[in-house]
């Protein structure tokens, strides 16, 4: 049995205002659209119930794959300030990692700079924090170009 206990913080720069990056995260229909691994997988349920206490579930998966599973808590909220989740990720039955994740969204040069900030504690076999930072820049990156291609959406 092996336990490793990781951080890693991410800063990100979009052209949006806070408030409306801070409703991309806190609202389901806008944060389903941009929230996943890779884009040609299955979604299989995606539930977001926003508040301190609340829950946010999301099933996805390649096809004919095992299903990955995201259970998050809502711990903080400050609107368009931050969000603190508590999160275990799976695939098929096996526990992956135990993560506390906290977002920061400030204003900066006309638009919003967030800071993504991780401490996970990654078990046997589940994977590593390289592969974790990994994809969450690689899911930053997309949130970002999600914003821009939805900026008209939001004028």
């Amino acid at each position: 049995m092996s336990l490793t206990h990781a951080t890693f913080v991410i800063t990100r720069d979009y052209k949006a205002a806070p408030a409306r990056v801070f409703a991309a995260w806190a609202k389901a229909d806008q944060k389903r659209a941009w929230f996943a691994c890779h884009g040609d997988w299955i979604s299989y349920e995606y539930t977001l119930d926003f508040r301190v206490g609340g829950k946010e579930i999301n099933r996805t998966g390649p096809a004919g794959g095992d299903v990955h599973a995201y259970d998050a808590t809502y711990l903080d909220i400050v609107p368009n300030e931050r969000l603190v989740l508590a999160y275990a990720m799976r695939v098929g039955e096996r526990l992956l990692s135990l993560s506390l994740e906290t977002v920061e969204f400030a204003d900066h040069a006309g638009g919003t700079r967030l800071t993504f900030t991780e401490q996970g504690a990654f078990l046997e076999g589940g994977g590593d924090i390289a592969e974790r930072e990994e994809g969450t820049r690689i899911g930053l990156d997309a949130f970002g170009a999600w914003l821009d291609s939805t900026a008209a959406d939001a004028a």
